[in-house]
C-alpha cells in the first residue's frame, strides 16, 4: 500500500500528499509512516543550503545532527536522498523526485499548526450568541464591527432570541453566549451582570404624560393604554407589582410580539409603553420620551449567560471578556 500511495516520482506531487491522506482515511488500520517532521524539515533544508553545516545553522542544531536526520529518513524511504562529495551535497534523482511531496507536507503541517495557533489564541473560531431584538440589532453589530478590528478571524453570529429563552438557549447549546435581561438560570448556565436599565415608560411628545416634568407614579398610569412587549412584560410587571398597592397595578390593554411594534404604536400616540432604558437607541430616533416610573423603580439586571457545566470554545471565550467590558460602555451612552 505504502509504495502505491506514494509514488514520489509522479509529476503531482499535490495528488500524492492527497492520495495518501485517502489511503488513510479509506483504511483506518494503516500504520502512519515512520518518519518525523523533523527528518523533513532537516531534509528540505540540506536541499534548500546544498550544505549539512549551513542547514545545521538554520536548525539550530550540529552538521552530525542532521547528517543522522537524513541517514534515517534514507534508511526508512529506502533510497539515498543526496549525493555527496567533498564539494557539495546536491539531490539525488530520487531525492529530487521526493522533493515536491515533502515540500508540500510540511507547508500543510505548517499550515496546521499555524490555525493550531489562532485557535489558542482566540483569533478564529465561530461564535453563536443570542440576544433579544434590541441588543440584537444595536449593541452587538457595534461590538462585532470593533472586535473584527483586532480578531478578524473570529466569525460572530448573532441569533434573535425571545427573552424567555434566552438561558435556555445556552443550555441546549444552541447558543455558545447569550445577553439579555436577568433571567433565572438553574444549575447549567451561569449569568454575569453586566449594566442595570431602569424600567420606565415612552410615550409620544403630545401624550398627557409627557407633559409631566418630574418622575411618574404608578398610581397615574391607572386608567392609561399601555401597550407591552412579549411575555417578558408579564414577568417583568410581577416584579414590580410586589411593593404596589392592588389599586395602583397597571394591567397592558394589548400586547404585541416585539417591542418595535410596541414603540410604533406609542410614537402615534396610540398608548405607552413600558420597556428597558435601554431601547432608547430604538425609541428615540421615533421621537418617544422617556419618563421614569417611581414608587418602586423597577430596574433591570443586564447579564451575559454562558454554559456553567460545559467549556466554551477559545472563540466564545474570548468575545465573551471582550463584550463585558464594551456592553457596559454602550450602556452608559445609551
Amino acid at each position: 500500500m505504502w509504495r502505491r500511495v506514494s509514488a514520489w516520482g509522479t509529476p503531482d506531487h499535490n495528488q500524492c500528499f492527497v492520495d495518501l491522506c485517502q489511503a488513510l482515511l479509506d483504511n483506518p488500520a494503516m500504520p502512519l509512516t515512520r518518519f518525523t517532521l523533523r527528518q523533513i524539515e532537516a531534509f528540505m533544508a540540506v536541499s534548500d543550503a546544498h550544505s549539512f553545516t549551513v542547514a545545521a545553522a538554520r536548525l539550530g542544531l550540529t552538521a552530525q545532527a542532521v547528517s543522522q536526520l537524513i541517514a534515517e529518513l534514507e534508511a526508512i524511504l529506502g533510497f539515498r536522498l543526496f549525493d555527496r562529495t567533498t564539494r557539495k551535497v546536491a539531490l539525488s534523482s530520487a531525492g529530487r523526485d521526493f522533493l515536491g511531496s515533502a515540500s508540500t507536507l510540511l507547508r500543510h503541517v505548517r499550515a496546521a499548526d499555524s490555525a493550531a495557533d489562532d485557535v489558542r489564541n482566540r483569533a478564529t473560531g465561530v461564535v453563536r450568541i443570542g440576544a433579544p431584538l434590541v441588543l440584537a440589532s444595536t449593541a452587538l453589530p457595534m461590538a462585532m464591527r470593533d472586535y473584527q478590528l483586532t480578531k478578524p478571524k473570529v466569525v460572530v453570529r448573532v441569533r434573535d432570541v425571545p427573552v424567555d429563552q434566552l438561558v435556555d438557549r445556552v443550555a441546549d447549546g444552541d447558543v455558545d453566549l447569550s445577553i439579555g435581561p436577568d433571567r433565572h438560570t438553574g444549575e447549567t448556565v451561569a449569568a454575569t451582570p453586566l449594566f442595570d436599565s431602569a424600567w420606565v415608560l415612552w410615550c409620544a411628545p403630545g401624550h398627557p404624560l409627557a407633559r409631566h416634568r418630574r418622575a411618574l407614579r404608578w398610581a397615574e398610569l391607572a386608567g392609561v393604554a399601555i401597550v407591552s412587549a412579549g411575555r417578558d412584560h408579564e414577568h417583568n410587571v410581577a416584579q414590580m407589582h410586589q411593593d404596589v398597592p392592588a389599586g395602583t397595578r397597571v394591567t397592558p390593554v394589548d400586547v404585541v410580539d416585539n417591542i418595535s411594534t410596541a414603540l410604533g404604536i406609542a410614537a402615534q400616540g396610540l398608548a405607552v409603553t413600558l420597556a428597558p432604558a435601554y431601547v432608547g437607541v430604538l425609541a428615540r430616533p421615533a421621537g418617544l420620551v422617556m419618563k421614569r416610573v417611581v414608587h418602586p423603580e423597577s430596574v433591570r439586571k443586564v447579564c451575559l449567560y454562558a454554559p456553567a457545566t460545559r467549556a466554551l470554545s477559545p472563540a466564545a471565550a474570548g468575545f465573551a471578556e471582550f463584550l463585558a467590558p464594551w456592553i457596559k460602555r454602550w450602556s452608559a451612552g445609551t
